[in-house]
C-alpha cells in the first residue's frame, strides 16, 4: 500500500470542508423551505405542544396559524376519524406513537371534520427530530390534501366491491354460542325483503347441529321465528323471519349483500359486500346501531363484472325478484321441496296464485335473457 503524500491528504481534507460548508444550509433557510413547501407542515416539541404551522398547513386544515398553535395534538377540537368512522384515539395518534416509539409514522389516512362541517381526506408523514443524546426533542408532521384522490377512487371502483369484516364484542354472542370451543361459521344466502318491511333469512351452516343452529339464531333478538329447512350430510339450513332491521341486513340495504357471520365464545365478526362507490363508512354506521363498538376491521377492494344476475335483477320488479330468491333459497325447487308454494306465499302474505304468478314471470324473465337475449349478443 501507498501512501498518500502528506499535501494531497491536506487538500483532501480542505475540500471536505468545504462541501460539507456549503451543504449546510443558511440559518434561516430551514423556515423558509417551510413557508414554501407545498404540503402542509406543523412542528411540535416533546410535549405535544403546536410551535410552527406553514401557511399550507392553515389552508388545509382551514384555520388561521394562531388557531392551530393554540392546540395540542391530542385536541378534541381536531375531529379525526378511521375511514370506517371511529375517532382516532389519542394514543393511536400519529404524534403520540411517534413520542412513544421515537420511530417515525409514514402513510396515515384519516378524514377531518373542519369547522364548518365538511370533511377533507389527509394523508401524513410524522417523524421525530432527535436531540444530542438521541432524545425526541421535536416532532415533524407533514400532510397532504387527498380528498380528490379519494373521489377520483370512488369513481374508478364502480366494477368493484368491497369486501368488509365488522367485529363486535361478546355481547353479539348468543348465549348459547357462549362456550369454549372453535369458530362458528354461519353463512347468509339471501335476505328477501317482505311486503310488510320485514325480512326472510336464508342461513346455514356446517359446524352446528340442527337443533343447536336454531337455538342460536332464536336467542338472537331481531329474529321472530325461525324455521329448519334442511339437514343433509352435516350442514343445516334454516328460514328466519326478522325484522325490518337487523346487522345482517345493513349490507344489502346499501345496495350489498351480507356473506357470513362468524362467532366465537369472545367476539362476532360480520362479513359483507358493498359495491365499490359506496362509503364503508354507512356500513359501519348501520352494524353499530346494534353494536356500538363495532370495529372495521379488513376491507378489500376487488373486481367484480356486472354478470347475468345484475342484466336480470335490472329486469325484474321487486315482487318477482323477492318471489324468486325466496323460492331458490328456501328449496322450493329442490327434491323434495323444503318450502311449498304455500308456505312461501304465507310469508309473502299473498295468496298462493299471486305468488306463483310472480314466480313464473320472473322465471320467464331469466330464461328469455338467458336463451334469447344473450343467445342474440353472441350472433
Amino acid at each position: 500500500m501507498i501512501d498518500r503524500p502528506e499535501a494531497d491528504r491536506s487538500d483532501g481534507e480542505a475540500g471536505d470542508s468545504e462541501a460539507n460548508e456549503r451543504a449546510t444550509p443558511p440559518g434561516n433557510l430551514a423556515r423558509r423551505v417551510f413557508e414554501a413547501s407545498p404540503v402542509g407542515t406543523i412542528v411540535l416539541d416533546a410535549a405535544g405542544e403546536m410551535v410552527f404551522a406553514n401557511e399550507r398547513a392553515a389552508e388545509t386544515l382551514d384555520l388561521s396559524r394562531a388557531e392551530i398553535a393554540a392546540r395540542t395534538y391530542d385536541s378534541p377540537d381536531w375531529n379525526i376519524y378511521y375511514d370506517d368512522g371511529r375517532p382516532v384515539p389519542a394514543d393511536e395518534n400519529p404524534v403520540a406513537r411517534v413520542l412513544e416509539s421515537g420511530d417515525p409514522v409514514f402513510g396515515f389516512e384519516h378524514w377531518i371534520e373542519l369547522p364548518d362541517g365538511s370533511e377533507r381526506w389527509l394523508s401524513s408523514n410524522t417523524a421525530p427530530v432527535p436531540d444530542e443524546s438521541g432524545a425526541t426533542e421535536y416532532v415533524i408532521v407533514a400532510f397532504e390534501d387527498v380528498t380528490a384522490l379519494k373521489r377520483r377512487e370512488k369513481q374508478l371502483t364502480s366494477d368493484h366491491v368491497r369486501r368488509l369484516e365488522f367485529r363486535a364484542d361478546g355481547s353479539a354472542v348468543p348465549p348459547s354460542l357462549r362456550v369454549d370451543g372453535g369458530d362458528t361459521r354461519i353463512d347468509v344466502d339471501s335476505i328477501v325483503p317482505l311486503p310488510d318491511g320485514t325480512t326472510v333469512q336464508y342461513m346455514g351452516t356446517s359446524d352446528l347441529t340442527a337443533s343447536e343452529f336454531v337455538t342460536a339464531v332464536e336467542e338472537v333478538p331481531h329474529y321472530l321465528d325461525v324455521r329448519l329447512l334442511s339437514s343433509i350430510d352435516g350442514r343445516s339450513r334454516v328460514e328466519a323471519h326478522a325484522e325490518p332491521t337487523t346487522v345482517s341486513h345493513v349490507f344489502p340495504s346499501l345496495g350489498g349483500r351480507a356473506c357470513a357471520i362468524v362467532v366465537t365464545p369472545d367476539e362476532v365478526r360480520f362479513l359483507g359486500e358493498l359495491p365499490g362507490d359506496v362509503d364503508p363508512r354507512l356500513a359501519a354506521d348501520g352494524i353499530r346501531e346494534f353494536h356500538p363498538e363495532a370495529e372495521l376491521v379488513s376491507e378489500e377492494l376487488v373486481y367484480s363484472p356486472h354478470l347475468l344476475y345484475d342484466v336480470v335483477a335490472d329486469a325484474l320488479t321487486d315482487r318477482q325478484l323477492a318471489a324468486l330468491d325466496a323460492a331458490y333459497f328456501g328449496g322450493y325447487f329442490e327434491t323434495p321441496r323444503t318450502s311449498t308454494g304455500k308456505e312461501l306465499a304465507d310469508r309473502f302474505d299473498v295468496t298462493r296464485q299471486t305468488f306463483n304468478q310472480h314466480l313464473r314471470k320472473a322465471q320467464r324473465t331469466v330464461f328469455r335473457h338467458l336463451f334469447e337475449e344473450s343467445g342474440a349478443d353472441a350472433r
